[in-house]
């Protein structure tokens, strides 16, 4: 899951995405409403932590922006002051949630969390490629009756492979879905997960789902040609 973090603080900046990002998110900071605002429309995001305080565009506007370009992402308020002022303007604008601040972590990471069992305005809940199911609330995954545990990294490119059944899926893209900005592009590191995946869902008695498209990416589940036939 790749979140969005706009805090013009840097102190609290790091501190905060750093504890998200041990948690298992990937997190991109922006300490401005314009930054913020440039790296929605860049990358695709899960949810945004918006400040309400911001120099320049403040919070407010930046959540009236992202609701008025139709984004989907899942918005969640900050703001110094638990006042009814505050968290009226953000849920009347489009945020999904508010808290206040200074940040306790763990409600923090709950709070992202609670938004993202909430299904974006057009995305399932439950997904499904074959005989292979995904709960994107609990997080549960299953393939013919039989439980797959996952990590946090491997859920995120699963969940990204499984909205695009059939498509041939790029590492850019997916980098792009579970990664930050921090990401190398020269390393093997979704060759790794991609490889962790396949040995949980393919079993050997089983028809193999997740495919490697040698020179384009990855794709989970037969073509999409093949299963218009």
């Amino acid at each position: 899951m790749r979140l969005l973090f706009v805090e013009d603080d840097a102190r609290i900046a790091e501190s905060a995405s750093a504890y998200l990002r041990k948690a298992g998110f990937a997190v991109d900071v922006a300490d401005t409403g314009e930054s913020a605002l440039s790296l929605a429309n860049l990358n695709e995001y899960d949810v945004a932590v918006l400040d309400i305080r911001l120099p320049g565009i403040d919070g407010l506007e930046v959540c009236r922006r992202l609701r008025q370009a139709g984004y989907s992402i899942r918005i969640l308020m900050a703001t110094a002051r638990d006042t009814v002022e505050d968290r009226i303007a953000g849920l009347d604008l489009g945020a999904d949630d508010y808290v206040v601040k200074p940040y306790v972590l763990a409600e923090l990471e709950a709070r992202v969390r609670a938004l993202l069992r909430r299904p974006a305005t057009v995305v399932p809940v439950m997904l499904q490629v074959e005989d292979l199911t995904l709960d994107t609330g609990t997080r549960f995954a299953e393939r013919s009756g039989r439980q797959i545990s996952l990590t946090s990294k491997e859920y995120a490119v699963l969940e990204y492979l499984m909205r695009h059944p059939g498509d041939v899926v790029t590492r850019e893209k997916i980098s792009a879905h579970a990664w930050d900005d921090n990401y190398d592009p020269a390393s093997n590191v979704i060759d790794v997960y991609i490889a962790r995946l396949r040995k949980k869902i393919d079993r050997p008695e089983e028809a193999s789902l997740l495919s490697t498209i040698r020179g384009a990416g990855y794709r989970l589940g037969a073509p999409r040609h093949a299963r218009a036939r």
